[in-house]
């Protein structure tokens, strides 16, 4: 179906996008603080952020990183992934869950997702892991939407063979599992969030990675700072002048600014509001779509979901039509995610069709409809009733 809707203004922004910032005025007003401030880049905003995830998420550490990507592989590199090794991750995300594991020199491969949750499935994990020639260093479960994956049964199985794990929680600042914070690394060694625009809270891009070890806090703010330090407890020289740092071990720059930060502080004061708006659009949508003939999302009993994202599946033979049908009434409708394995980079590797059938299943049906913060309910009921007619 041709977009003529959209012809010729391709570059702009869909009316009703599937997601959006929201940018309070005191969060431009912490920006220009800053811009008349002495610091632009790492700052004294940068531990005030990563203290407001501290108390968000109840971890005992959390390190700052320009995005979600850096913070998955300083993550990695904490955990000393590197040649030789092998990381799981699923099919199910964004292409960067993946792609951390390969930064380091390592070996990437999938487990398959719940058909439920569309997370990472303890059963196909323990059935692999029982059939794998060569086990993973480490397992990288996705939150997907919001939603933890059932991090109890795999923290349970990864714990029998000795495997460490990283959460990808960059949709689920403000969740909760088990009716503690998403964050908090009881079922983990560490976690990571996103703060890209289209994330609940944002630092324009941004990611953090939380964490109760000192050790692996230690490891990751050297890794996103070149490696280069100036405490004295680091140092193997630590007599010479006040100019001294050393350089101790190989890293990157993976530093947030202190813009971000500051614009990340003052978000995350709004939390709460932003996170309740979701709860309630989700809500919304449970109530207007239970006459069309659409999947709803599921959410599990021991979940509260931040509701990043809100995901129908429809029928495979209609997907197509319906996505293109709303993309032609302005809406900016998505799909999260097309399956990694099946990405030509990845092809290449040696993955194909088949290998993971409940990803597969998901990315033919499923349609990421808008939800954000700033989402009116007359377009709420716009998207609801193009979705009606693109079904009829």
């Amino acid at each position: 179906m041709k977009n003529n809707l959209r012809k010729g203004r391709e570059h702009l922004p869909y009316a009703v996008p599937y997601g959006k910032q929201n940018i309070s005025q005191a969060d431009i007003d912490a920006v220009v603080s800053v811009l008349n401030s002495d610091y632009l880049t790492q700052g004294p905003n940068v531990p005030i952020f990563e203290k407001s995830i501290m108390d968000c998420t109840n971890a005992n550490h959390a390190v700052a990183a320009h995005s979600a990507t850096a913070a998955l592989h300083i993550a990695c590199i904490a955990l000393e992934v590197g040649p030789g090794d092998v990381v799981w991750t699923v099919p199910t995300t964004f292409v960067a869950t993946a792609n951390c594991a390969i930064y380091c020199g390592a070996d990437i491969d999938f487990v398959d997702i719940d058909p439920i949750r569309y997370t990472m499935c303890p059963k196909e994990l323990r059935k692999k892991l029982e059939r794998t020639d060569k086990l993973p260093k480490v397992i990288i479960p996705v939150h997907l939407c919001g939603q933890s994956a059932d991090m109890k049964e795999i923290h349970c199985v990864a714990n029998e063979y000795g495997i460490r794990i990283i959460e990808d929680a960059s949709h689920g600042i403000g969740a909760t599992y088990a009716n503690s914070p998403m964050g908090n690394c009881r079922y983990s060694d560490i976690a990571v969030f996103s703060f890209h625009p289209v994330k609940i809270v944002t630092t324009a891009e941004g990611g953090v990675a939380t964490t109760n070890s000192e050790s692996l806090a230690q490891s990751m703010m050297l890794a996103r700072s070149h490696g280069v330090t100036r405490d004295p407890n680091l140092m193997e020289n630590s007599s010479v002048g006040g100019w001294h740092y050393e350089q101790i071990t190989l890293g990157y720059n993976y530093r947030m600014t202190d813009l971000q930060a500051a614009l990340g502080s003052s978000q995350m004061t709004r939390l709460t509001q932003i996170v309740e708006r979701r709860v309630e659009l989700a809500a919304k949508y449970d109530e207007m779509l239970q006459e069309i003939p659409v999947k709803t999302p599921i959410q599990s009993i021991d979940t509260i979901s931040s509701w990043h994202l809100y995901v129908i599946r429809v029928d495979a033979a209609r997907h197509r039509s319906v996505f293109d049908f709303l993309q032609s009434q302005d809406i900016g409708v998505n799909l999260h995610y097309m399956p990694v394995h099946l990405q030509p980079f990845y092809r290449r590797k040696g993955f194909s069709p088949g290998q993971f059938p409940n990803a597969e299943a998901y990315a033919k049906e499923a349609i990421s409809i808008p939800l954000y913060f700033g989402l009116t309910n007359e377009s709420q009921k716009f998207v609801v009733k193009s979705l009606k007619t693109a079904l009829s």
